[in-house]
């Protein structure tokens, strides 16, 4: 029975060790998540994402970023990463031709790479998890020709050379371009300072006549807030405010009234859905990573995965805000 009982318990511990060994996933597998504007709640809520995949599968999630937009810090950062061989990368793009030789060099070096959020669509990536961004802009422009009943004149709050951003800008030219009455009087670049956004308000916001500015469209996440406090601060109720994101400042903006409306994006599914793609691109290797998979009809992989966009407003901040509070638990 002795000799019995210890060949049961020696195939027990093979059985053990065997099962141990085919585990897919392991600590020691390390995936990045690299971002420009960390500070940001939008990036907060995406590295939630990421890091709450990375718990479900037990592997090692680390984000990094500069905390203000900066593109050559996040260069630095991106080449860090690269260093560490890890698993995986994903990556906002702030500056295409900055960042794309480096993605390059990583997927040359084995490194999965995914963007994220903002693409170099000519670089070696893998594709692009994010908002469909022209269609972002189109909906901020559509929100604007009802809102402004089809004249006035437009202000624009923009990050020039971020290639999300100029696609919204696209967008949202493309859809005013059925409203020549609707001017776009200046294009102002918030990369540097959001703070910008602020003083450029408080600026126009007295200009009255011909000069008047009749609304604002923020095309990214901070300067939203800063446009919305010059106009409580004016004390004026007859401008029209559209955000970018579901900050709880944006959403409180709206419930406040000196935010008509925000696009929602999804930051947290592009952080989480983002990490589980690059786990199977990790495990389930292509024969050549650096091939060009957008013009092969037989492709693993997509080109563009939307997580989606939806417009906020008074009618529904409330759910937004519900959301936010159960997702922040």
């Amino acid at each position: 029975m002795k000799a019995i009982s210890k060949a049961g318990i020696a195939l027990l511990t093979l059985g053990v060790g065997f099962l141990s060994g085919c585990e897919r996933h392991s600590n020691k597998e390390l995936f990045y998540l690299v971002t420009t504007n960390s500070a940001l709640p939008y990036w907060q809520t995406a590295a939630s994402g990421f890091n709450h995949a990375a718990a479900e599968y037990k592997v090692t999630a680390k984000v990094v970023g500069p905390e203000g937009y900066d593109v050559q810090a996040e260069l630095a950062e991106l080449n860090k990463a690269i260093a560490a061989k890890p698993a995986g990368i994903l990556i906002s793009v702030a500056d295409a031709a900055t960042l794309q030789p480096q993605i390059d060099a990583a997927v040359n070096a084995g490194i999965p790479v995914i963007t994220v959020d903002s693409d170099a669509a000519g670089s070696r990536r893998l594709y692009f998890i994010g908002t469909n961004n022209l269609q972002a802009g189109e909906l901020g422009g559509k929100r604007l020709i009802e809102k402004m009943k089809g004249k006035g004149n437009l202000l624009v709050f923009s990050i020039p050379g971020q290639p999300n951003i100029e696609e919204r800008l696209k967008g949202l030219k493309d859809a005013l371009s059925a409203k020549p009455d609707i001017k776009i009087v200046d294009v102002v670049d918030v990369g540097k300072d959001p703070r910008t956004a602020f003083d450029k308000a408080q600026e126009v916001l007295p200009e009255t006549g011909p000069k008047k500015i009749d609304a604002f469209i923020c095309l990214e996440s901070a300067s939203g807030k800063m446009v919305s406090d010059a106009i409580k601060r004016a004390n004026v109720t007859d401008r029209v405010l559209v955000a970018f994101d579901v900050n709880q400042d944006t959403l409180d903006g709206i419930k406040g009234g000196t935010i008509d409306s925000t696009i929602a994006q999804k930051p947290y599914t592009m952080g989480y859905v983002g990490l589980k793609a690059l786990d199977e691109v990790f495990h389930n290797p292509p024969k050549q990573l650096a091939k060009d998979y957008s013009v092969d009809s037989f492709a693993p992989y997509p080109v563009f995965v939307d997580t989606g966009t939806s417009l906020v407003d008074k009618n529904n901040v409330d759910l937004y805000l519900s959301s936010a509070a159960e997702g922040s638990k």
